[in-house]
């Protein structure tokens, strides 16, 4: 059965995490300007990655080192629609939070953009169904792949975790049945059963998008840890409940006081160390 913990033990200051990243975003440019200029300040090098179809941004730090483990970040799905009836030209996050998340660990690390986003968004195969409806489609996810074989293929390394945040964690999960190097799937308040979520909110349903809950189990030496916040009132934990009932070999971690963006970027290296659920958090079943 999967597992459930409960982490209430949070710092009263960490809900500032978002002021100085914010700031520093704050100019007046494109997302994707703000994005390459963060990146830059960061330290990390930019490349382009072919995948299949499409191409991918990517930035990448702590290469080479004497590491076999690469950790992949994913990105969140930024904005996809302007409002509730209008789609997004451009739907390239404002603010980057797997880039943050990123930029606080340490080794060999890849940040993988997703097709369509981070300036892509005019290329030929980018119709507005790739960051709305088909956002996780199997054409998404198999470029995604595409894209990380072909770095794998030039650097090598024996075993990749898959991180990403909310609807990157979706994209993330999906990813990991494509790269045999797998050993490891973390996700951060990502929502697992998108059926669900997408009725949750009223949603429509994302026709041609794949929803992990209904996808086969992953390898059992493929490790799954699902982070929730118990204030999300984005992807509630219920989402990440909702999908381990179908997967119940993933560990799901909710902390209490955090909510869609608090407090994940500060204490993303303690939750980094944590890797399994510690002993003396509280567990009980998925909700």
């Amino acid at each position: 059965m999967g597992r459930v913990a409960v982490d209430g033990r949070v710092p009263p200051w960490v809900r500032s995490w978002f002021v100085p990243v914010v700031l520093a975003l704050a100019a007046c440019a494109t997302p994707i300007e703000r994005i390459e200029d963060r990146a830059t300040a960061l330290g990390f090098q930019s490349m382009r990655l072919a995948g299949a179809g499409f191409h991918h941004l990517a930035f990448v730090a702590g290469l080479p080192q004497h590491s076999q483990t690469l950790h992949v970040y994913v990105e969140h799905d930024g904005t996809p629609w302007a409002n509730r009836s209008r789609v997004a030209p451009d739907p390239t996050p404002r603010m980057p939070v797997a880039l943050e998340l990123m930029a606080r660990d340490a080794g060999p690390r890849l940040f993988l953009g997703r097709p369509c986003y981070f300036g892509s968004a005019g290329e030929p195969r980018c119709t507005p169904l790739m960051w709305t409806h088909r956002r996780y489609s199997a054409e998404v996810v198999h470029s995604m792949a595409a894209a990380l074989r072909g770095f794998l293929s030039a650097h090598r390394y024996d075993r990749v975790v898959l991180i990403g945040y909310s609807g990157g964690g979706t994209v993330a999960w999906l990813m990991a049945s494509e790269i045999p190097e797998t050993v490891e799937v973390v996700t951060i308040a990502a929502n697992l059963d998108t059926d669900y979520w997408s009725a949750l909110h009223g949603y429509s349903p994302l026709a041609g998008s794949l929803n992990p809950a209904l996808q086969p189990v992953l390898a059992p030496e493929v490790e799954q840890i699902h982070y929730a916040g118990g204030r999300d009132r984005n992807v509630p934990p219920t989402v990440a409940g909702s999908f381990v009932r179908r997967h119940p070999k993933a560990s799901v971690i909710v902390i209490a006081d955090f909510d869609h963006q608090c407090c994940w970027i500060e204490q993303w290296p303690r939750l980094l160390d944590q890797q399994r659920p510690a002993p003396d958090l509280e567990r009980r079943p998925p909700a």
